[in-house]
């Protein structure tokens, strides 16, 4: 590595004790880490990341994936971590998706995701609500290694000048890269476009 000028990305391991934590009883784990599912359009999972650039500083990525395809059907991405940015993520992830009644959605316990503003959005669409519990990461798993992965091969190795550059790069990784080219062994080695392409075959 070091003769062909590679260096590896070192990230702090996450020590997970033992944390039984409560929900509020209004909020529901409907998912309890089940992340398998039939087909597609049946589970979501979505959260927000931090992504920092050198003249806005800290900037903002919700993003929402399809439990089975592990495709990121939705994302939206902006300088405020605000309820908005949580539900134009949701409004994205439901463009192409003909019925949404009845999917489920999971996410954690911040406010943006709590927020009256983010119920509304959901129950407009038939979209059942579930929550991780306080300190349990591992509930919204599928959702927190996207989120690394990104990081790890994207963002970590570059600095973005403006939210601009930034929003060029997200897109291209998402759309370029992670959706179409880079296999998952969850998926049978498939990419997820591949994995909703052959969901959707099925289906027809």
């Amino acid at each position: 590595m070091a003769e062909q000028g590679l260096r590896s990305i070192v990230v702090k391991k996450y020590n997970h004790h033992a944390n039984h934590g409560s929900i509020p009883e209004d909020k529901k784990n409907i998912l309890r880490r089940d992340f398998g599912t039939e087909t597609i359009n049946q589970k979501w999972c979505t959260d927000i990341t931090y992504i920092h650039v050198q003249k806005e500083g800290w900037t903002y990525l919700a993003s929402v994936m399809d439990l089975c395809s592990r495709k990121i059907i939705g994302y939206a991405y902006g300088t405020s971590m605000t309820a908005e940015l949580a539900v134009k993520a949701v409004e994205n992830a439901c463009l192409n998706v003909r019925d949404t009644e009845g999917i489920i959605l999971h996410s954690d316990l911040g406010s943006q995701y709590t927020s009256q503003a983010f119920e509304d959005c959901l129950g407009s669409k038939g979209i059942l609500h579930s929550f991780s519990r306080k300190g349990n990461p591992y509930d919204n798993a599928c959702m927190e290694s996207f989120h690394s992965v990104l990081k790890k091969e994207e963002i970590y190795l570059h600095t973005y000048q403006d939210l601009k550059e930034a929003r060029r790069a997200i897109f291209k990784y998402i759309e370029g890269w992670y959706n179409h080219k880079r296999i998952h062994s969850s998926i049978g080695y498939l990419t997820p476009q591949q994995k909703e392409d052959e969901e959707l075959k099925k289906a027809a």
